[in-house]
C-alpha cells in the first residue's frame, strides 16, 4: 500500500499562494485585503522581488497616483523579468488541481516508482506527480525556472535547459555547493542515451535553489539549470529517490484525462510484451521486428545488431526473459515518442542476468512503434 503524500503542515507558510490571494483580492476591488496580504508577505518574505513589485504598485495606486501601473509595460529589463513571472505564476499554479487531468508525459509508473518530476519549460511550472492506486495525480506544483536562453540544450555553454526524460542521481547538500545554488541541488542524468545519439554535449545540469539575496529567478535566468526557490527545492526531498526519479524537461507539455493515459499505457505496455515473449520464443524474426531501421545500440546498427542477436538466440536450447518495473513517460520529442524503463532478467540454458533497461520506442510513419535506442545498465 502507498504511504501518505508528503505535504504542507498547517502551519507552514505559502509565499506564492499569499501573493496570489492578494492579487485575486486586487481584481476584485477588495484593496484593503490585497493591501493586509501584500503587507504580511514582503514582511515575512522581504527578497521576494515579485512581492515587492505588486506591494509598491498597489500603495502607488491608493494613494491615487498615475505615474505607476501594472498595465504599463515598462522597459526596465529587471521589471519587464518580474512581469513575466506574474503571469506565469498567475497563469499555472492551479492547472490540474481541479479537473484530475495529469501531464502527457506520465503514462505509466511502477509501484517502486512513487513520483515522477515534470516541469513545464515554458510555463516556469514544475509538477510532482504521485503513483496512486487511481493511477498517477499531480500532488504539488512550484514555480521553476530555465536557462536565459531557453530550452533545447545542444551543445556546452549555450545556456539552455535541455529537453528531455532523465532521472535524479543524487542529492548536494549546501554545505557543498557556493551561494549561487541556495540549499543544494539535485544532479540529473543529462546527458542521456539518447541526448549521446543526438551528439548533445554540456553536463552539470541540476535542479537547484537560489542565493538567499532573492526568493526566486527570473523565468529565463541560469546557464541551463532548472531553479526554485529554497523552501520550495527543499520540500522536494521528501518526494525523490536517488536514481529512480524521473524528471521531464519539457517544451510542449499537454494534459492528458485518465482514460486517455489509460489507452496509452495498454497500447505502449502491450508493445513492450510482444518484443518480450518474441525474445522467450526464440521468434528472432518477429523479436527483430521490434527494432527501427535505424535503431543504434553498444556501437551496433540494425543490420551488425541482427546478426548477432539471430547468431546468439541460435546458440539457446531456452530463453526465458521477465520484464519488471515498467515505467513509460512521453518522451518531448517532435515525432511521438516513449522512454521505456524497467527491471529484466534474462536466463537462458548458459547465461542468467538481471540488468536495467532503457528502450526509447518510436512510432514510425506507417504508425507502428519501434525500438530506436536501447541501453542496459
Amino acid at each position: 500500500m502507498l504511504a501518505s503524500t508528503p505535504s504542507l503542515a498547517a502551519t507552514d507558510f505559502d509565499p506564492e499562494a499569499q501573493l496570489l490571494t492578494a492579487f485575486d483580492y486586487w481584481q476584485a476591488g477588495r484593496v484593503q485585503d490585497a493591501g493586509r496580504a501584500l503587507d504580511g508577505l514582503v514582511k515575512r518574505v522581504p527578497n521576494f522581488r515579485l512581492a515587492q513589485l505588486l506591494h509598491g504598485e498597489l500603495l502607488a495606486a491608493r494613494a491615487g497616483s498615475p505615474e505607476r501601473s501594472l498595465l504599463v509595460a515598462s522597459q526596465e529589463p529587471e521589471v519587464r523579468e518580474l512581469m513575466e513571472e506574474a503571469r506565469l505564476r498567475l497563469n499555472q499554479w492551479r492547472r490540474g488541481a481541479s479537473d484530475g487531468s495529469v501531464p502527457d508525459a506520465v503514462i505509466g509508473l511502477s509501484p517502486q516508482t512513487r513520483y515522477a518530476l515534470v516541469v513545464d519549460l515554458p510555463q516556469a511550472r514544475l509538477y510532482v506527480v504521485e503513483n496512486t492506486a487511481g493511477g498517477p495525480k499531480v500532488v504539488r506544483n512550484f514555480y521553476a525556472a530555465m536557462g536565459r536562453n531557453g530550452a533545447g540544450k545542444q551543445v556546452a555553454g549555450d545556456n539552455r535547459t535541455p529537453v528531455g526524460v532523465y532521472h535524479v542521481t543524487g542529492f548536494i547538500g549546501d554545505d557543498e555547493l557556493p551561494e549561487l545554488y541556495g540549499v543544494g541541488a539535485f544532479p540529473l542524468s543529462y546527458p542521456n542515451a539518447w541526448d549521446v545519439r543526438q551528439n548533445k554535449t554540456g553536463n552539470g545540469i541540476w535542479l537547484h535553489g537560489v542565493p538567499r539575496e532573492t526568493y526566486s529567478r527570473a523565468p529565463r535566468s541560469s546557464e541551463g539549470c532548472v531553479t526554485m526557490a529554497n523552501a520550495d527545492l527543499a520540500s522536494l526531498k521528501a518526494f525523490l529517490k536517488q536514481a529512480s526519479t524521473p524528471v521531464v524537461l519539457s517544451d510542449r507539455l499537454a494534459w492528458q484525462t485518465q482514460g486517455e493515459r489509460d489507452k496509452a499505457q495498454a497500447e505502449l505496455a502491450k508493445q513492450v510484451e510482444g518484443w518480450r515473449s518474441a525474445w522467450s520464443a526464440r521468434d528472432t524474426t518477429r523479436y527483430l521486428s521490434y527494432y527501427a531501421d535505424d535503431f543504434e545500440t553498444d556501437g551496433m546498427d540494425k543490420r551488425t545488431f541482427s546478426a548477432y542477436k539471430r547468431r546468439v538466440n541460435a546458440s539457446k536450447s531456452f530463453i526465458d526473459v521477465k520484464v519488471a518495473d515498467l515505467d513509460l513517460l512521453r518522451y518531448p520529442d517532435r515525432q511521438p515518442m516513449v522512454l521505456a524503463r524497467f527491471r529484466q532478467d534474462y536466463r537462458s540454458d548458459n547465461f542468467a542476468k538481471s540488468t536495467r533497461k532503457d528502450q526509447y520506442w518510436q512510432r514510425s510513419a506507417d504508425g507502428l512503434w519501434r525500438i530506436v535506442k536501447e541501453e542496459s545498465s
